[in-house]
């Protein structure tokens, strides 16, 4: 420590009878530090000094911040020493640390050098008195305890003869072979559909709990079993973990959970509608509901027998002990008349049925052959003859009418055209109008010398002026 605090010392003598007061060190020899100068040094020294040290105390004032790092105090009767435990080393806590929890605690020391305050350093931790997974098994039940999934109210009952069954467990351990066995034994055609998951190591839990979701979405499978064989508590700790056992509870079928023997127990064992103690007894449980099914079938059959039989027994006696009475005597004769009778009325009912149905068959065929006279068909195939051949004839009058109207109207035109006057003067005729062309000029006496008359010839017209009239 010398080297961390710089100052001179002398060696113990005998004190003087008058002593006097020690010389000043001179201010060339002082070596003077920053605050953060003396903070790293020490800080240096600490972590060199504490690499790894397990500290023992009570966890108070644990916080977890928006960052995923925990920061406490860890304290006993006379002291207390900050700390903090980063996410890395946070993660793989099987327990979650609380408040008055008594640990062990193993980490180096550092030096916080914004407030100056030394700390632990925290890489892993564990529960004095109690083991890591025990406690964190008992906090992962308390919860899941306290939010109702353990509740009996939630538990479905297993079906009464289920088609398909559903497993959730590992190819390669025996319990996938005890349950199939079983099943092949006592419900040869049950439909098994196997989802393969690893049931042990890291990353287990969350592959059976993709398995129990993948086996809900298939149609039509009733029930599912979840499990594997025994082992110690780290090997069966997959169903302890808190994602399993919310797989479990939202399954839309119900669940058998079968993990390791009789005495070991999990948490996926209470959450599950229903626990088997090893893979076998869960077959067994699935295919003892058929079992039951078909024998309680077989028992009700028989009371359903037994009670008909004394139902006829009974009622057989009491028709022998009333036909022993005197009042019905013979009453089997009168039975027998009361039959005869009613059979005569029934072929007296059957034959007048009869007649009433002839003669309404016979009313029926004569109103048909009246509707035959009056067929809409018939009547309309005369109409549309009577139609065909009117439109032929009106077609011939037309023509003849049309033809005759074309003579009419060539003789016409011939007529008209022999008296144009347009034919006149095509042989050699003219037609003389005044200038303005109002009036034709009939006379000589109509113009006077130097007029113009207008010529219509044949072919197109010509302006003339009078030179000379002649009467």
């Amino acid at each position: 420590m010398s080297d961390l605090f710089d100052l001179p010392f002398e060696e113990e003598e005998e004190p003087a009878p008058s002593p006097q007061p020690p010389a000043p060190t001179p201010v060339a020899s002082r070596r003077v530090l920053t605050v953060t100068e003396l903070t790293v040094r020490v800080r240096d020294l600490l972590e060199t000094e504490f690499i790894e040290v397990w500290v023992e105390g009570e966890i108070s004032n644990s916080r977890v911040w928006n960052t995923g790092h925990m920061y406490f105090t860890l304290k006993d009767s006379a002291a207390q020493i900050r700390g903090v435990m980063f996410r890395s080393a946070l993660r793989y806590l099987k327990f979650k640390p609380a408040d008055g929890l008594k640990i062990v605690a193993r980490g180096k020391l550092t030096v916080y050098e914004p407030k100056g305050e030394y700390q632990l350093v925290c890489e892993h931790m564990e529960p004095q008195g109690l083991g890591a997974l025990q406690l964190a098994f008992d906090q992962l039940k308390k919860r899941l305890q306290d939010e109702g999934l353990f509740d009996a109210a939630r538990k479905r009952p297993l079906p009464a003869l289920p088609r398909k069954i559903g497993i959730v467990t590992s190819l390669d351990g025996a319990a996938i072979r005890d349950i199939i066995k079983v099943l092949r034994r006592r419900y040869a055609n049950a439909h098994l559909i196997i989802r393969p998951a690893r049931v042990q190591g890291e990353g287990a839990a969350l592959e059976i709990a993709r398995g129990l979701k993948a086996i809900g979405r298939v149609p039509g499978v009733d029930v599912v079993i979840v499990g594997r064989g025994g082992g110690s508590i780290e090997d069966l700790w997959a169903f302890n973990e808190e994602i399993v056992a919310r797989a479990i509870a939202a399954s839309p079928v119900p669940v058998i959970s079968a993990v390791g023997h009789e005495s070991d127990v999990t948490i996926a064992d209470f959450v599950a509608d229903l626990r088997a103690p090893t893979p076998s007894a869960a077959a067994e449980l699935v295919v003892s509901r058929k079992d039951e099914f078909c024998g309680r079938i077989d028992r009700l059959e028989d009371r359903l027998r037994a009670a008909a039989r004394g139902r006829v027994q009974g009622l057989s006696r009491r028709v022998h002990m009333l036909s022993g009475r005197s009042a019905l005597a013979g009453y089997r004769g009168r039975v027998a008349m009361r039959g005869r009778h009613a059979a005569e009325l029934t072929h007296a009912l059957a034959r007048v049925m009869r007649a009433s149905l002839a003669s309404r068959d016979r009313r029926l065929q004569q109103v048909r052959r009246q509707l035959e006279t009056f067929d809409l068909g018939r009547r309309l195939a005369g109409i549309r003859t009577r139609l065909v051949t009117g439109r032929g004839a009106l077609d011939k009058a037309m023509t003849k009418r049309r033809h005759r109207a074309d003579s009419q109207l060539r003789d016409g035109a011939r007529r008209l055209e022999a008296m144009s006057p347009l034919a006149v003067l095509g042989r050699g005729y003219a037609v003389a109008w005044n200038a303005d062309r109002t009036r034709v000029l009939r006379a000589a006496s109509d113009v006077a010398t130097g007029d113009t008359v207008r010529v219509t010839l044949s072919r197109g017209e010509i302006d003339a002026k009078v030179s000379k009239t002649h009467d």
